[in-house]
């Protein structure tokens, strides 16, 4: 099969591995120098080169995506909304998956209550991240150049 670019769903699913992957490199590298025990640090130092090397095999799908283009945002307040939408979405994939493992009741209860309150959680920071184009979810070309951006910066942040 050729094909002038990737599918969209390989895509969009690409889209979500590098923009976890690029607020993961830039949290460890912001916070490497923090780390006074030496086994730690290594294993900080090891889970910068993976990423890194991750992102980059990645980031040369990128000419491959539709419609893929540079896009500029100066300051980081779109990282650390990304880093929390992140957090967010991890909360609600952990719960939901916890709620099939739970055989007490009164605990899939608690867990079921904290799952809605994730997805509110999850709904509040995407929104906050969309209506200051953070997140251009409807924008493909946007979204891409983003995470190629946010990818790109994140290599070439030193540690």
């Amino acid at each position: 099969m050729n094909r002038r670019h990737l599918a969209w769903h390989e895509t969009l699913d690409m889209h979500e591995l590098v923009a976890f992957q690029a607020n993961g490199l830039f949290m460890l590298k912001k916070t490497i120098r923090q780390i006074r025990d030496p086994k730690l640090r290594e294993l900080y130092a090891f889970s910068i080169r993976s990423l890194e090397e991750n992102l980059k095999e990645l980031l040369r799908f990128y000419p491959s995506t539709p419609k893929v283009k540079e896009y500029n945002r100066p300051d980081e307040t779109a990282f650390y909304a990304g880093n929390l939408l992140g957090m967010a979405k991890t909360a609600v994939r952990s719960y939901a998956i916890a709620i099939t493992e739970t055989a007490t009741p009164s605990l899939r209860e608690v867990l079921t209550k904290q799952l809605v309150k994730a997805i509110k959680w999850h709904g509040m920071i995407y929104y906050y991240m969309y209506e200051r184009s953070y997140y251009p979810s409807y924008d493909l070309t946007r979204l891409l150049a983003n995470d190629y951006r946010n990818a790109t910066n994140a290599i070439q942040m030193p540690y």
